[in-house]
């Protein structure tokens, strides 16, 4: 269960990485490049990924 809740939390932070740079522009080829909400959207999915990974490995004692 623990790596299916770190392999989860891994692809919403690649997400929200990749959303971030195409954000930005540095990511090309889709309709939110260089649309600067998609780098807030981005940024918000890619802390919710990184607190997924605090919550699938924190300790259980």
């Amino acid at each position: 269960m623990r790596l299916t809740k770190n392999l989860l939390a891994l692809i919403v932070l690649a997400i929200g990485v990749l959303w971030s740079l195409q954000g930005v522009g540095v990511v090309g080829g889709s309709f939110m490049t260089g649309q600067s909400q998609w780098l807030y959207v981005g940024l918000v999915t890619t802390l919710v990924g990184l607190v997924g990974l605090v919550w699938a490995n924190r300790s259980r004692g």
